[in-house]
């Protein structure tokens, strides 16, 4: 049975990251005895959708894919894990660029002192780079990926997307095949989205119920419908940032719906809503899915905003991904997981994105190509790049 716990997290008050220090996990068991998720939600203020670590169960022990924030009530179903498997033996940071992985490891790293902690080639910060010891990664225990070898490789299969060149920093991300299982475990670049909103909403719907609604006087309702609808609208955020059918409202149309009875409290956010969803997003949700059911996909922000000049490398990657015997499943660091899958899966949608227009500007997309545009006029991205 899946366990829903919650616990207190430290770097909240830093910036408005939902949910707000109190972060809850729902752990799950994919396959018995050899694969769980560990899931938690993340967002900024209600923009909330979940982020998985990933366990997999080694010859040696267990190897945490992808680090969520290591609370108490999370650690305490890892030393649950580790009474009957052994102990976390390898942590795994697979991004270069992914904030929301790298912030949580330094903590789980001090968790777990003898783990081996292994980085995405290219780490960087900003807006000053910092050697690794001085972000918290352990001296003496943290290796990368490739440039120092590559872990476990009797049971695991790794590879690398990327390096891509962002201009402040890289864009690299490295999959790993779990053999046993035939899960391959991915990051930020390929998703699957589902209709219905996960289950770790059940603990706090908030989010979809705030977003269900089209006034900011509205009051929040909940229900199946409302849920339903608050989390196809957080999809198409989480997408686009501002798909075609979102307005951004006037402040002074915004202040009007505010601070009316009812709503003077944090929760509602005292009715401050300023969006208003015009006729056609349901068929904007809908066409990221086939037939309502979730499809293996390109995450549309990384299209847009870190392979708008790089195509070639994607399509690369997932014709060695098609090549690799056994995959049966994909598990990603977010959205739904996992999405049943094997090698021709992978090629079919390398073939599928060579096809169709790449990088749209126009449409739901046109936000996202505004800032590729703005960051290319500021000279902060490349601007070109292979094919």
């Amino acid at each position: 049975m899946p366990a829903l716990v919650d616990q207190h997290w430290p770097w909240w008050p830093l910036l408005p990251l939902y949910p707000y220090g109190r972060r809850r996990t729902l752990v799950r068991e994919l396959i018995p005895g050899q694969v769980w998720s560990f899931e938690q939600l993340q967002g900024i203020f209600y923009v909330a959708v979940p982020i998985r670590m990933t366990v997999l169960r080694l010859r040696e022990g267990l190897l945490l894919y992808g680090p969520v924030a290591p609370t108490r009530e999370l650690l305490a179903q890892l030393r649950q894990l580790e009474a009957s498997y052994g102990p976390v033996c390898t942590i795994v940071l697979a991004t270069s660029s992914g904030l929301e992985h790298k912030l949580p490891l330094p903590a789980l790293a001090r968790a777990f002192p003898k783990a081996q902690v292994w980085v995405s080639p290219g780490q960087w910060s900003f807006p000053v780079p910092l050697p690794l010891s001085w972000l918290g990664f352990p001296p003496g225990r943290t290796h990368t990926l490739i440039e120092d070898g590559l872990p476990h490789e009797d049971q695991l299969v790794w590879e690398s997307l990327g390096p891509v060149d962002l201009g402040l920093g890289r864009f690299q991300e490295v999959s790993c095949l779990h053999k046993a299982s035939g899960s391959l475990l991915v990051t930020d670049a390929l998703v699957a989205i589902g209709a219905e909103p996960p289950e770790l909403f059940e603990a706090d719907p908030t989010p979809l119920l705030f977003h269900a609604r089209d006034r900011g006087d509205e009051p929040l309702v909940d229900s199946v419908e409302q849920r339903r609808k608050g989390w196809q609208r957080l999809v198409l955020f989480a997408s686009y940032f501002q798909p075609a059918p979102l307005e951004v409202l006037p402040l002074a149309q915004v202040w009007s719906q505010a601070f009316r009875p009812g709503f003077r409290n944090p929760t509602s956010y005292f009715g401050l809503y300023p969006f208003r969803w015009q006729r056609g997003w349901q068929e904007a949700f809908w066409a990221l899915l086939t037939n309502g059911q979730p499809r293996l996909q390109l995450a549309p922000v990384l299209e847009r905003l870190v392979f708008p000049r790089h195509r070639g490398v994607l399509l690369e990657w997932l014709r060695r991904l098609s090549r690799l015997q056994g995959i049966r499943q994909m598990v990603g660091a977010h959205y739904q997981a996992p999405m049943v899958c094997t090698g021709a899966d992978f090629a079919s949608l390398a073939a599928e994105l060579e096809a169709r227009p790449w990088a749209p500007s126009s449409g739901d997309w046109a936000t996202l190509a505004a800032i590729d545009d703005r960051l290319l006029e500021w000279g902060l991205v490349p601007g070109a790049g292979p094919q």
